[in-house]
């Protein structure tokens, strides 16, 4: 048996045939120093011989040459010539134990041409496969052969994600492929197209988009009427459940975090539907509340009454344990602030403490009577979490409306002598001057009047004189208006604050960072103010100064409207905010970003491009002003992410500089810059 036909028996170096096919031990093998490629192969190359040559074989044997010493005599080795990077895959191979050292290498001694020629001309007249045939190729080894992604890339070195990547661009449309082919497409767009594996829908796209779309246009069209896995809904309702429903998922195979769609929108929303109701149904029955609806947004829960709730009164040994448990948990913490990690036994004896303290129940609760007639909604917020909004009143479940407060005398009994406490100065009545000089008549409307309006005056005066008492005036009738709205009517300071609504102008605007702030201070003072209004002027006189101005600062905040409104245009109400702006520093880049819905769809191309080239350079602007306008807008969004980016009517004037004689300039008014009221 010759060594062609036995390829395990190794020839006798001594005596080669040139030019012919030999067997040489791998140990034998040896890289040439005239290969002309002197850059090594990569480290994912050898990987995939390597794994080519254990499921196949040596497909094509290495070029050799005889190694000799000095004097040109044999040495035993032989020197690679074509093949390197084969012989660094079989190496590879007997690291991993794979196969012997002298494993048998099936091999071509050449000694007709010039060694350096041949592996020059190796690596130079050749052309790698085109993409698309490789495509194809995996898809057909798939459908014919059965194999799967792990084991095709087994036998060609590759991760099976990368292979379900090019098995899914494998199964494009063949208008596709052969646009690939011819160049009009690039791999970019193609990949875009095959965010879904429905070939009528690629035609569509490629139809509809044409072969000069941007790859984000193309995924955008791919994926209209359907729900990115990122979406609220989609976190909150968890994927898993919505495919456990039955719901389909098209899955970005091209991306770093294999994101997706969610492919069935109404079932999405059934299930957060159904989710949320079971949620407001929980917490209605371990809470103890009248009712409890689930809701989709903050508008449906401003169209209650809302109450707030107090302080927990504990027995006195309960109070004394929390204190302890508290001091004991903030002493172990503050011991270990500087250490890396928490001593032994620590970390249990904090889980015990903060077990401990949970079982006491919150400081701050409902009481029965309000739980009895208020009820809790349940929302989705815009971190995909539920939302509960507690403590919400119907308007025919609300009590203590003061007009029906026996206490309160009816608007045409304020004098408080009755309702015939007010008439005329005369009498034509015959005897009627008689009898009011005989009995005690009812003043007259006028006296009463001229009597009040003193009595008004008198206490201006004093208000006046003690600034004190004015602060707890001015922070009463805000409060009442804030947190009594049925009484918010009923002070004698005539000072009116209302409180507009933003959400139906732009729905979202209380879920975001600055509305939630917003909400948190006045649930924390509606938590330290009475149940009843009439209890707030004894509470507000117990309070320090600083918390007075804190309260009013919350109240005063909540009254604010500088909303640009067509129909109800205040130049000098407008130029007054922007006068507070500036005050206060106000930074809209901690609660607003532009985005493509927000925002850059809803303006002209002219001012798209000049947003991108304020937020980075005019040259970026360029490369997109030839988009179209949804294009343009999904890009602009790209570009400005984390630039900190703000339109005119975001920004906020810096503080007025000084002159020399230490007079600030007045801050001029902002203009609307261009913007005008049409309908978008």
């Amino acid at each position: 048996m010759t060594a062609q036909s036995n390829p395990t028996a190794a020839t006798p170096v001594a005596a080669p045939e040139l030019s012919a096919t030999i067997i040489v031990p791998l140990n034998r093998l040896k890289a040439s120093p005239r290969n002309a490629r002197k850059v090594k192969h990569s480290a994912a190359m050898i990987e995939a011989l390597a794994a080519s040559i254990k499921a196949k074989g040596v497909l094509q044997p290495p070029v050799v040459e005889i190694e000799r010493d000095g004097a040109g005599a044999p040495t035993g080795g032989w020197l690679v010539t074509i093949g390197e990077g084969r012989r660094q895959a079989l190496r590879l191979l007997v690291k991993r134990k794979a196969i012997k050292r002298t494993h048998p290498v099936r091999v071509i001694v050449d000694a007709d041409n010039d060694a350096h020629e041949i592996s020059l001309d190796e690596n130079i007249t050749r052309e790698a496969m085109h993409p698309a045939d490789q495509f194809e190729a995996f898809k057909r080894l798939a459908d014919e052969k059965g194999y799967g992604p792990e084991e095709i890339g087994a036998r060609f070195g590759v991760t099976a994600p990368v292979v379900r990547q090019r098995l899914r661009l494998g199964a494009a449309a063949p208008e596709l492929m052969q646009a690939y082919r011819d160049g009009t497409l690039t791999l970019d767009q193609l990949t875009a197209f095959c965010l879904s594996e429905d070939q009528t829908r690629q035609r569509q796209v490629f139809d509809q988009c044409g072969p000069y779309a941007p790859p984000y246009a193309i995924r955008r069209a791919m994926t209209e009427a359907k729900v990115r896995a990122d979406d609220r809904r989609a976190r909150f309702v968890g994927v898993e459940a919505y495919a456990e429903a039955g719901g389909s998922i098209l899955r970005d195979l091209f991306t770093e975090d294999g994101g997706g769609w969610l492919e069935d929108p109404g079932l999405l929303d059934r299930l957060v539907g159904d989710k949320l109701a079971g949620l407001a149904e929980a917490v209605r029955l371990s809470e103890g509340w009248k009712w409890a609806e689930a809701g989709s947004d903050y508008p449906e829960a401003s169209r209650f009454g809302r109450v707030y709730p107090v302080e927990v009164v504990r027995a006195e040994a309960d109070a004394a344990e929390i204190a302890a448990l508290s001091e004991e948990y903030d002493r172990l913490v503050s011991g270990t602030d500087a250490a890396e990690a928490l001593p032994p036994g620590a970390d249990a004896r904090l889980a015990e403490i903060d077990k401990a303290l949970q079982a006491f129940g919150p400081g701050l609760d409902y009481p029965a009577d309000v739980k009895a007639r208020a009820g809790v909604m349940v929302l989705l917020g815009h971190d995909g979490q539920a939302r509960y909004e507690r403590g919400l009143v119907r308007p025919e479940d609300a009590v203590g409306d003061p007009t029906s407060d026996p206490d309160v005398p009816d608007e045409e009994d304020a004098s408080g002598e009755g309702a015939s406490a007010f008439h005329g100065d005369t009498d034509d009545t015959p005897g009627a001057a008689d009898a009011a000089d005989a009995a005690l008549a009812p003043l007259s409307e006028r006296l009463v009047l001229d009597l009040t309006a003193h009595r008004t005056m008198g206490l201006r005066d004093s208000v006046q004189a003690a600034p004190d008492m004015a602060l707890i005036v001015v922070v009463h009738a805000l409060a009442l208006q804030v947190f009594y709205p049925a009484w918010g009517v009923w002070t004698p300071l005539q000072l009116r604050l209302s409180v507009a609504g933003l959400e139906r102008l732009a729905p979202g605007v209380s879920d975001s960072p600055a509305g939630r702030r917003v909400a948190d201070r006045l649930d924390r003072w509606g938590a330290r103010l009475p149940r009843e209004a009439r209890d707030l002027w004894a509470a507000l006189t117990s309070l320090p100064p600083s918390d007075l101005l804190d309260l009013m600062a919350c109240c005063a905040g909540v009254g604010l409207y500088a909303v640009r409104d067509p129909h109800d245009r205040k130049p000098e109400a407008l130029a007054q905010a922007e006068r507070l702006a500036t005050a206060v520093g106000l930074d809209m880049t901690g609660t607003w970003t532009a985005t493509a819905a927000g925002y850059f769809s809803r303006v002209s191309k002219a001012r798209v491009l000049e947003a991108v080239a304020e937020a980075t350079t005019p040259e970026e602007a360029g490369r997109i002003a030839g988009f179209r306008k949804g294009d343009m807008a999904e890009a602009a969004e790209r570009l400005v992410e984390g630039r900190g980016w703000l339109p005119p009517l975001l920004r906020t004037a810096p503080p007025p500089q000084e002159d020399e004689g230490g007079e600030g300039d007045e801050a001029a008014p902002v203009t609307e810059d261009g913007y005008s009221f049409a309908a978008e």
